[in-house]
């Protein structure tokens, strides 16, 4: 840990050692926020997951982040019976573990509604019946689709704020309808945080509420054919990373028009990290972790993305750097979207004094200069292998 000093939390108060378990800490945001923990805090963390790839460098005994304070538990949170011996090891449980890639919603929507709902149930029933805090990270997918985009698409109202800004206590909840099977991943998130906010109000949980509205950077997803399936579909960013590596054109669905906005993961994790420091400010409440100012459309960020790793891979970009394909071809039957998802950012602002940092530009870079180092050599050699004819 940096420094031996007193932390203090954001009243005045030292900040005591905690034990975290955490689910899902070989994830994306779970090997930065272990990183962050190790490196920063006097906090120790019994991770759980079935793999562990993305945080191995944290576990080698000769690590210099504190690899005595972290101790991996693989399994799988869906049938172990060592999960409520772990939680109740622990002061505080992270629950990241879910099924989050736009391209399963549709084609595997039992495995997204399980994942999301049903794996999630004893994780909430232990730390409840065992007194023990929660932080469970939701989505902004569970805002769903604006009020705004219901208007006529000429009315000047869709520009007031009012009508797209997405607000953690007031905004509705709008899914499309159950053909669409795109939105089974927002409704079994949306049914989680209800019974979690129901065991906070019938039993006392103390929890707090997490949605991140598209965290970005190292590590996230996996680039197909390297480090996951061949035919698997990451998210956007990965998914355009895999375009930019290979030198093909960045497939935009339905033209790109939908608006997103990104925050650079190591921004978010401050958030989560006030979170776990600070229990009296942030039980009960639900928090957007996102970044306001760096919003797109996907066409945009597409063209950004093109113009950065041009810059760093020192590759000229494509004559032709997109492609547009419908969703339908993209990710299949039963897709829908939403238009834009813009977080309110007032009531983490008032309770945590947190506002992200990094610009969209900055973040790009960073994360894309991270890609072209980790997999550009790996795809050269994948890309000049033979391909044995059947």
């Amino acid at each position: 840990m940096a420094g031996a000093s007193v932390r203090l939390d954001l009243d005045g108060r030292p900040i005591k050692p905690v034990t975290i378990c955490m689910i899902g800490a070989g994830g994306f945001i779970g090997s930065h926020l272990c990183e962050k923990i190790l490196l920063e805090t006097p906090h120790k963390i019994l991770a759980l997951d079935v793999y562990n790839d993305k945080i191995k460098h944290l576990l080698e005994p000769e690590s210099q982040t504190g690899a005595d304070r972290i101790q991996f538990h693989r399994l799988n949170i869906k049938h172990d019976s060592r999960l409520e011996g772990l939680i109740k090891m622990a002061d505080l449980t992270i629950n990241l573990a879910a099924i989050c890639t736009p391209a399963d919603y549709n084609t595997r929507p039992l495995d997204t509604i399980y994942s999301n709902f049903i794996d999630a149930l004893p994780v909430v029933k232990y730390c409840s019946e065992n007194n023990k805090r929660l932080i469970h990270f939701s989505t902004c997918e569970v805002y769903g689709k604006t009020i705004g985009s219901f208007l006529p698409k000429d009315s000047p109202l869709r520009q007031d704020p009012a009508y797209y800004v997405l607000k953690e206590d007031a905004s509705p909840c709008i899914f499309g309808s159950i053909e669409k099977q795109r939105w089974s991943y927002a409704c079994a998130k949306q049914l989680i945080e209800r019974l979690i906010y129901a065991e906070g109000a019938e039993n006392g949980l103390e929890f707090t509420i997490v949605r991140p509205f598209n965290w970005i950077g190292p590590r996230m997803d996996f680039i197909p054919g390297i480090d996951g399936p061949s035919e698997g579909v990451p998210r956007v960013l990965a998914c355009f990373s895999n375009n930019l590596l290979r030198r093909q054109p960045l497939k935009l669905v339905d033209g790109g028009q939908s608006q997103r906005t990104f925050i650079y993961i190591k921004d978010a994790i401050e958030a989560v990290l006030l979170m776990i420091e600070n229990p009296a400010r942030a039980n009960g409440h639900i928090f957007n972790v996102g970044n306001p100012h760096n919003e797109v459309t996907v066409r945009q960020l597409a063209e950004m993305m093109t113009e950065v790793y041009a810059k760093v891979s020192g590759e000229a970009a494509l004559e032709e750097p997109t492609v547009d394909v419908s969703s339908k071809e993209f990710y299949g039957e039963g897709y829908d979207d939403s238009d834009k998802r813009i977080p309110d950012m007032t009531i983490i602002n008032q309770q945590l004094g947190w506002n992200p940092k990094t610009s969209l530009w900055d973040l790009l870079e960073s994360t894309l200069t991270y890609q072209h180092r980790t997999y550009a050599e790996a795809i050269k050699q994948a890309v000049a292998k033979p391909v044995a004819s059947s």
